[in-house]
């Protein structure tokens, strides 16, 4: 690890100082969060502002998903030499014109490209913020300062998917995009009056971040997040008509859930954060035993409402190892910690890609709609195996030194 440990300079800032910069940090994940989970919740309205299907919404997302994967590693390069507050500033101007131009779509080819460049800079935003985070918080206090970044994100599951849903069916889905651009401008705004220019900053070389990537802890610790998070999107992605079909409520529980499951990615977030500062690496362990266990009894909560709905807070917890493996990354990466901070998001975006396409493929072989909760728990189990691995290759790695 060469600067996840604070300067001297960044000691001194004061504590107001600090909850200002993390919270204009969080602010730019809730407008990255609000523009990725909003389509699910805007798919009617797309499907008919746009003349499109279902499937092609599902498109949309993909594209965006994988402008994430894309623009990760790409940006956290080019980006490489610059200052922190500088790569900040760029990335989040990208987000609010890439979300203006989808706010502006056409049609659908036009919406499709528009969708993948606004994912472009979503990983390395968060990569970076992550960092600034952790350079302005005690060591001890790390995982902590990076969950607060992280409660953007769950605070847009929460409250942004909502809203953003309203917006489209009282007026169009294009008036979210338009908020999100603007919600973008402002974040710049608060990170250029906020977080000063840092003279002490390491200089990072793109080659140098290349060559240090290179290394299996790094490379284990991503693998973690791309199985052993794939659980929670296995089971959420097919929340809605598990709800309907296997617990029998009307659609209108359908926002009450994701609420709820927004809740419990808030609480996950912040006991993440509270895990890494005081078992490090090992809260990885323990988060993954308990997404197995959660995944697990999902199947039987799932045939009553008021026994689901608890669970599905769990599931949102499960949000908890976000911060645990950003952190970890932060302590293994060496000179490339821009790099694999951000490429901490392409992982769990893979997680995304991977959970969906399992539970998918267990419903379609006719397992039905709860077996998305065995799926995901084999996942969480898998995700434990390369945790063990982790483990292992450290100790190989301690022995050659």
């Amino acid at each position: 690890m060469t600067d996840a440990i604070p300067s001297t300079a960044a000691a001194a800032l004061d504590r107001r100082r600090v909850a200002l910069i993390l919270f204009a940090l969080a602010t730019g994940g809730f407008a990255i969060g609000t523009s990725e989970f909003a389509m699910m919740g805007l798919m009617p309205s797309l499907v008919l502002g746009l003349d499109i299907t279902e499937p092609q919404v599902g498109h949309l997302i993909s594209a965006y998903a994988l402008g994430v994967v894309v623009g990760a590693p790409v940006l956290a390069i080019l980006g490489a030499r610059l200052p922190r507050r500088s790569l900040l500033l760029a990335l989040m101007g990208f987000y609010a014109l890439g979300n203006l131009a989808t706010a502006f779509a056409p049609n659908y080819h036009a919406m499709l490209a528009f969708r993948f460049i606004a994912g472009l800079p979503h990983g390395a935003y968060f990569g970076v913020a992550m960092l600034v985070a952790a350079s302005i918080s005690g060591p001890d206090q790390r995982g902590a300062a990076i969950s607060k970044v992280m409660l953007g994100l769950s605070i847009a599951i929460l409250v942004g998917n909502p809203l953003a849903t309203w917006l489209g069916q009282a007026l169009s889905w294009r008036y979210t995009f338009a908020l999100v651009a603007v919600i973008a401008v402002l974040t710049a705004a608060m990170i250029a009056r906020f977080l000063a220019a840092d003279p002490s900053e390491p200089r990072q070389s793109p080659l140098r971040e290349m060559r240090a990537f290179h290394q299996s802890q790094v490379w284990l610790t991503l693998l973690i997040g791309a199985v052993g998070f794939a659980g929670m999107f296995c089971a959420f992605s097919y929340l809605a008509p598990t709800l309907t079909e296997v617990t029998g409520v009307s659609d209108g529980w359908i926002p009450i859930a994701m609420a709820v499951f927004g809740a419990g990615s808030i609480i996950g977030n912040l006991a993440g954060g509270w895990l890494v500062d005081r078992l490090q690496f090992r809260a990885a362990a323990v988060i993954l035993g308990w997404s197995a266990l959660v995944l697990l009894v999902y199947p039987l909560a799932a045939q009553s409402l008021w026994s689901v709905l608890p669970v599905v807070v769990a599931l949102g917890t499960m949000g908890a190892l976000a911060p645990v493996l950003q952190t970890r990354l932060m302590d293994v990466a060496g000179e490339a910690q821009t790099l694999a901070a951000a490429s901490n998001h392409a992982a769990f975006n893979a997680a995304n890609a991977l959970g969906p396409w399992l539970g998918g493929m267990a419903i379609s072989a006719g397992f039905g709609w709860t077996s998305t909760g065995y799926v995901g728990a084999a996942t969480a189990v898998g995700g434990l195996l390369i945790y063990a691995w982790a483990k292992w290759d450290e100790r190989r790695l301690m022995t050659m030194a």
